[in-house]
């Protein structure tokens, strides 16, 4: 039987609340740019990992192998984009 009361989404939703607030809490305080990058990057995967898997239904698919091939696929191609912009924009390896 399932529950009527979404126990999970109403949790996640909370954590995504309280990740929000401590990323926002970077621009609040003094802290070095080494620690602010640190609580912003683990934050920012937590929070999409929250909303992958709770939000999205990720892990409740039949087919979960393709699921999972598209997210690993589509991380690859965001790193590739941000290093490849990152690669011509900041180091100078364009076409002069």
């Amino acid at each position: 039987m399932k529950q009527i009361f979404p126990i999970k989404h109403v949790m996640g939703y909370v954590l995504s609340l309280v990740l929000t607030i401590i990323a926002l809490s970077v621009a609040y305080y003094d802290l070095s740019y080494a620690t602010g990058m640190v609580i912003l990057s683990v934050t920012a995967i937590i929070q999409a990992c929250v909303q992958l898997f709770l939000f999205m239904h990720v892990g409740e698919s039949d087919d979960k192998h393709a699921v999972y091939i598209n997210i690993i696929y589509a991380i690859f191609i965001a790193l590739i984009i941000v290093f490849g912009t990152l690669f011509t924009m900041i180091w100078g390896h364009a076409g002069h």
